[in-house]
């Protein structure tokens, strides 16, 4: 583009999604004062390339998952935001999915091959924030959509996600669902986090060991809370039995079995039982888990009860 062309586009709201993704409107040009013959020039000199329908790449057609993600929100129009697994992936908290999606505010009859429109009135210009220049759903926002659709576990997984990134807390998810009356979405997830349903894990393994709990037919125990000075995976209070489940990425190397040994110590000194499970016990030996947690329960409770 020309130089005065750039000097304009340097100061407009939309600037850095031109700049770093290399995508840009046909709108937008033409607020630039940019002619439809000028754009129409762009485009045969290979300048501009055509990703959607008044939708262009700068300089060059391939783009990254970024691009594509900005390129799908401006071929949907004013106020449009990525949502769902999209905008679940773009902030780190769900993997990348097949279709791109995108909701926009009205109800509008526009479809874009290759992708996945949502008409949502309810989308609020407060429901979105704009992440790597991409205008998105909040994280909150995006949760409860997911809730629609999710089943319970993978819901749990993109919670507790959030979580470890920093974008909410369960507790602070939970609060937020006032200000969303009517969205699809927010009856799930009031079910699952204000019934006490929901959990928090820190992986996949410990997600393992609570269906493990499930079916020793045990109470649920406390998960992730500091016991006798340490950080521990489960705590069952009224039984002073502290259970960790050892992950293969971090209690491989000797000092952190040694750390392990450290632990279990200060639990065992403090009046506590610990108990261990290594990560092939739990994915691959349930049925010796289920026995040996039903065993211990049941001696601490007829010494608790003596």
């Amino acid at each position: 583009m020309g130089s005065s062309t750039d000097q304009k586009l340097a100061g407009t709201a939309w600037a850095l999604a031109a700049k770093q993704h290399g995508v840009i409107a046909r709108r937008q040009l033409l607020e630039l004062d940019l002619s439809a013959q000028s754009i129409q020039h762009r485009l045969s000199k290979g300048r501009l390339h055509r990703i959607h329908r008044g939708v262009y790449a700068v300089g060059r057609p391939a783009l990254g998952q970024e691009g594509r993600w900005i390129a799908a929100v401006l071929a949907c129009g004013r106020g449009a935001a990525l949502s769902y697994e999209s905008a679940a992936a773009l902030w780190g908290i769900a993997p990348l999915p097949s279709t791109i999606e995108v909701t926009i505010p009205v109800a509008s009859p526009r479809r874009r091959d290759g992708i996945r429109v949502h008409r949502r009135p309810n989308l609020l210009a407060t429901h979105v924030a704009v992440h790597n220049a991409i205008p998105v759903t909040k994280p909150v926002r995006t949760a409860i959509d997911l809730a629609a659709r999710l089943s319970p576990a993978r819901l749990e997984r993109v919670i507790n996600e959030a979580d470890r990134l920093g974008l909410f807390s369960p507790e602070g998810l939970l609060a937020a669902l006032d200000e969303y009356p009517g969205v699809r979405g927010v009856g799930p997830l009031r079910s699952m986090l204000g019934a006490r349903t929901f959990r928090f894990t820190d992986s996949e393994l410990e997600r393992r060991f609570l269906r493990i709990v499930e079916k020793a037919r045990l109470p649920q125990p406390l998960t992730q809370q500091n016991v006798a000075g340490f950080r521990v995976d489960f705590f069952w209070p009224d039984l002073g039995l502290v259970v960790e489940t050892d992950g293969l990425a971090y209690h491989r190397t000797p000092a952190q079995q040694a750390r392990d040994r450290i632990r279990d110590q200060a639990h065992l000194a403090a009046g506590l039982t610990p108990l261990r499970f290594t990560h092939a016990q739990v994915r691959y030996e349930a049925v010796y888990v289920v026995e040996t947690l039903a065993a211990v329960v049941s001696r601490l409770e007829r010494t608790r009860a003596a």
